[in-house]
Protein backbone atom coordinates (compact mmCIF):
# COMPACT_ATOMS: atom_id res chain seq x y z
CA UNK A 1 0.00 0.00 0.00
CA UNK A 2 1.64 2.90 -1.44
CA UNK A 3 1.17 6.22 0.92
CA UNK A 4 2.02 9.94 1.37
CA UNK A 5 2.72 11.24 4.40
CA UNK A 6 1.78 15.52 4.31
CA UNK A 7 2.22 17.13 8.21
CA UNK A 8 4.37 20.44 8.24
CA UNK A 9 6.36 18.84 11.83
CA UNK A 10 9.38 16.64 10.68
CA UNK A 11 9.80 15.41 13.60
CA UNK A 12 6.05 13.62 13.57
CA UNK A 13 6.57 12.85 9.89
CA UNK A 14 9.89 10.94 10.88
CA UNK A 15 7.74 9.31 13.79
CA UNK A 16 4.83 8.47 11.88
CA UNK A 17 7.09 6.95 8.98
CA UNK A 18 8.71 4.50 11.99
CA UNK A 19 5.67 3.46 13.06
CA UNK A 20 4.18 2.23 9.44
CA UNK A 21 7.08 2.19 6.84
CA UNK A 22 8.25 -0.82 7.65
CA UNK A 23 6.79 -2.74 4.36
CA UNK A 24 7.72 -6.12 5.55
CA UNK A 25 6.06 -5.77 9.16
CA UNK A 26 3.11 -3.45 7.71
CA UNK A 27 2.80 -3.26 3.73
CA UNK A 28 2.81 -0.11 3.64
CA UNK A 29 5.60 2.03 1.85
CA UNK A 30 5.87 5.82 2.34
CA UNK A 31 6.53 6.78 -1.12
CA UNK A 32 6.64 10.86 -0.64
CA UNK A 33 6.60 13.41 2.46
CA UNK A 34 5.07 17.19 2.23
CA UNK A 35 5.28 20.18 4.68
CA UNK A 36 2.92 22.37 2.97
CA UNK A 37 0.24 22.67 0.53
CA UNK A 38 2.05 22.91 -2.57
CA UNK A 39 4.78 20.43 -1.73
CA UNK A 40 1.54 17.95 -0.72
CA UNK A 41 0.06 18.39 -4.26
CA UNK A 42 3.35 17.98 -6.47
CA UNK A 43 4.30 14.93 -4.13
CA UNK A 44 0.60 13.21 -4.86
CA UNK A 45 0.51 14.37 -8.59
CA UNK A 46 4.45 12.90 -8.66
CA UNK A 47 3.27 9.53 -6.99
CA UNK A 48 -0.33 8.59 -7.01
CA UNK A 49 -0.66 7.10 -3.65
CA UNK A 50 -3.22 4.79 -2.76
CA UNK A 51 -3.18 6.59 0.55
CA UNK A 52 -2.61 10.53 1.70
CA UNK A 53 -2.25 10.54 5.37
CA UNK A 54 -3.11 14.41 5.39
CA UNK A 55 -3.16 17.14 8.03
CA UNK A 56 -5.41 19.31 8.81
CA UNK A 57 -3.58 22.64 9.64
CA UNK A 58 -0.72 23.03 6.71
CA UNK A 59 0.78 26.24 5.46
CA UNK A 60 -0.48 27.28 2.29
CA UNK A 61 -4.28 26.97 3.20
CA UNK A 62 -4.63 23.83 4.57
CA UNK A 63 -5.48 20.07 4.30
CA UNK A 64 -8.68 21.46 2.60
CA UNK A 65 -6.81 23.26 0.01
CA UNK A 66 -4.66 19.99 -0.92
CA UNK A 67 -8.24 18.24 -0.84
CA UNK A 68 -9.15 20.59 -3.76
CA UNK A 69 -6.69 20.46 -5.68
CA UNK A 70 -6.54 16.77 -5.98
CA UNK A 71 -10.39 16.50 -6.89
CA UNK A 72 -9.64 15.20 -10.42
CA UNK A 73 -7.30 12.18 -8.48
CA UNK A 74 -10.04 11.37 -5.92
CA UNK A 75 -12.73 10.73 -8.57
CA UNK A 76 -10.01 8.83 -10.70
CA UNK A 77 -12.32 5.58 -11.65
CA UNK A 78 -9.36 3.50 -12.08
CA UNK A 79 -7.11 4.61 -9.54
CA UNK A 80 -8.25 7.00 -7.05
CA UNK A 81 -6.46 8.44 -4.64
CA UNK A 82 -8.00 8.23 -1.33
CA UNK A 83 -7.21 10.85 1.69
CA UNK A 84 -7.22 10.27 5.64
CA UNK A 85 -7.27 13.15 7.84
CA UNK A 86 -4.88 12.52 10.38
CA UNK A 87 -4.65 15.62 13.42
CA UNK A 88 -4.16 16.73 16.61
CA UNK A 89 -7.46 18.76 16.54
CA UNK A 90 -10.89 16.69 17.15
CA UNK A 91 -12.82 20.35 16.54
CA UNK A 92 -15.86 19.15 14.65
CA UNK A 93 -15.61 22.24 11.95
CA UNK A 94 -12.33 21.04 11.07
CA UNK A 95 -13.43 17.06 10.99
CA UNK A 96 -16.40 18.32 8.83
CA UNK A 97 -14.32 20.59 6.50
CA UNK A 98 -11.94 18.09 5.39
CA UNK A 99 -14.83 15.28 5.21
CA UNK A 100 -16.78 17.81 2.71
CA UNK A 101 -13.77 18.34 0.88
CA UNK A 102 -13.44 14.61 0.28
CA UNK A 103 -11.29 13.02 2.95
CA UNK A 104 -12.35 9.13 3.83
CA UNK A 105 -11.87 9.44 7.19
CA UNK A 106 -10.55 11.68 10.06
CA UNK A 107 -8.40 10.04 12.92
CA UNK A 108 -6.47 11.85 15.75
CA UNK A 109 -3.08 11.45 16.70
CA UNK A 110 -3.32 9.51 19.85
CA UNK A 111 -3.83 6.69 17.38
CA UNK A 112 -1.60 3.62 17.12
CA UNK A 113 0.45 2.17 14.61
CA UNK A 114 -1.22 -0.80 14.34
CA UNK A 115 -4.57 0.84 14.03
CA UNK A 116 -2.99 3.97 11.71
CA UNK A 117 -2.06 0.79 9.94
CA UNK A 118 -6.01 -0.54 9.84
CA UNK A 119 -6.88 2.43 9.07
CA UNK A 120 -5.16 3.50 5.80
CA UNK A 121 -5.93 -0.11 4.18
CA UNK A 122 -9.38 0.05 5.35
CA UNK A 123 -9.60 3.60 3.63
CA UNK A 124 -7.97 2.67 0.19
CA UNK A 125 -10.94 0.04 0.23
CA UNK A 126 -13.08 2.47 0.33
CA UNK A 127 -14.59 2.66 3.63
CA UNK A 128 -15.21 5.35 5.65
CA UNK A 129 -12.81 5.18 8.94
CA UNK A 130 -12.89 8.03 12.11
CA UNK A 131 -11.99 7.88 15.73
CA UNK A 132 -15.21 6.78 17.57
CA UNK A 133 -15.82 10.48 19.30
CA UNK A 134 -15.40 12.59 15.73
CA UNK A 135 -17.73 10.07 13.87
CA UNK A 136 -20.85 11.92 15.37
CA UNK A 137 -19.78 15.06 13.77
CA UNK A 138 -19.97 14.20 10.66
CA UNK A 139 -23.55 12.28 11.04
CA UNK A 140 -24.78 15.52 13.05
CA UNK A 141 -23.38 17.62 9.83
CA UNK A 142 -24.83 15.58 7.30
CA UNK A 143 -28.05 15.02 8.55
CA UNK A 144 -28.98 18.22 9.00
CA UNK A 145 -30.75 19.73 5.27
CA UNK A 146 -29.71 23.35 6.20
CA UNK A 147 -25.87 24.77 5.55
CA UNK A 148 -23.68 25.59 8.61
CA UNK A 149 -24.45 30.00 8.99
CA UNK A 150 -21.60 31.53 7.90
CA UNK A 151 -19.71 32.82 10.37
CA UNK A 152 -17.62 35.59 8.87
CA UNK A 153 -15.54 36.63 12.73
CA UNK A 154 -14.30 32.82 12.18
CA UNK A 155 -13.25 33.17 8.30
CA UNK A 156 -11.07 35.66 9.47
CA UNK A 157 -8.82 33.29 11.22
CA UNK A 158 -6.54 30.68 9.55
CA UNK A 159 -6.71 27.39 10.53
CA UNK A 160 -3.65 27.54 13.10
CA UNK A 161 -5.17 30.43 14.33
CA UNK A 162 -8.51 28.52 15.45
CA UNK A 163 -6.34 25.80 17.10
CA UNK A 164 -4.80 28.43 18.91
CA UNK A 165 -8.09 30.04 19.97
CA UNK A 166 -9.90 27.06 20.75
CA UNK A 167 -6.82 26.29 23.37
CA UNK A 168 -6.59 29.40 24.74
CA UNK A 169 -10.21 29.22 25.65
CA UNK A 170 -9.98 25.85 27.11
CA UNK A 171 -7.37 27.51 29.53
CA UNK A 172 -4.32 26.10 28.51
CA UNK A 173 -1.04 28.12 29.31
CA UNK A 174 1.01 29.19 26.09
CA UNK A 175 3.65 27.14 26.99
CA UNK A 176 1.28 24.08 27.03
CA UNK A 177 0.10 25.19 23.80
CA UNK A 178 3.50 25.15 22.41
CA UNK A 179 3.90 22.03 23.49
CA UNK A 180 0.47 20.84 21.98
CA UNK A 181 0.97 22.31 18.38
CA UNK A 182 4.88 21.53 18.42
CA UNK A 183 5.58 25.46 17.84
CA UNK A 184 7.32 27.70 20.14
CA UNK A 185 6.21 30.27 22.73
CA UNK A 186 6.88 33.10 20.31
CA UNK A 187 4.93 31.76 18.00
CA UNK A 188 1.60 30.95 20.14
CA UNK A 189 1.95 34.79 21.23
CA UNK A 190 2.23 35.83 17.26
CA UNK A 191 -1.24 33.87 17.03
CA UNK A 192 -3.23 34.64 20.02
CA UNK A 193 -2.17 38.62 18.81
CA UNK A 194 -3.40 38.14 15.39
CA UNK A 195 -7.03 36.47 16.50
CA UNK A 196 -7.14 39.76 19.15
CA UNK A 197 -6.74 42.38 16.05
CA UNK A 198 -9.08 40.01 13.92
CA UNK A 199 -11.81 39.60 16.19
CA UNK A 200 -10.87 43.12 17.75
CA UNK A 201 -10.71 41.79 21.36
CA UNK A 202 -8.42 42.94 24.50
CA UNK A 203 -8.04 39.95 26.17
CA UNK A 204 -7.87 36.56 26.71
CA UNK A 205 -10.83 36.93 29.03
CA UNK A 206 -13.14 38.45 26.04
CA UNK A 207 -11.40 35.80 23.60
CA UNK A 208 -12.98 33.00 25.80
CA UNK A 209 -16.50 34.35 26.35
CA UNK A 210 -16.30 34.75 22.27
CA UNK A 211 -15.30 31.28 21.69
CA UNK A 212 -17.83 29.76 24.47
CA UNK A 213 -20.30 31.61 22.84
CA UNK A 214 -19.74 29.68 19.76
CA UNK A 215 -19.29 26.37 21.10
CA UNK A 216 -15.72 26.30 20.16
CA UNK A 217 -14.69 25.18 23.53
Amino acid sequence: MRVVLVDDHRMFRTGVQAEIGDTVRTGVEVVGEAADVDQAVTVISATRPEVVLLDVHLPGGGGVEVLRHSASMMSDADRPVRFLALSVSDAAEDVIGVIRGGARGYVTKTITGTDLVDAIFRVADGDAVFSPRLAGFVLDAFASTDAPPVDEDLDRLTQREREVLRLIARGYAYKEIAKQLFISVKTVESHVSAVLRKLQLSNRHELTRWATARRLV
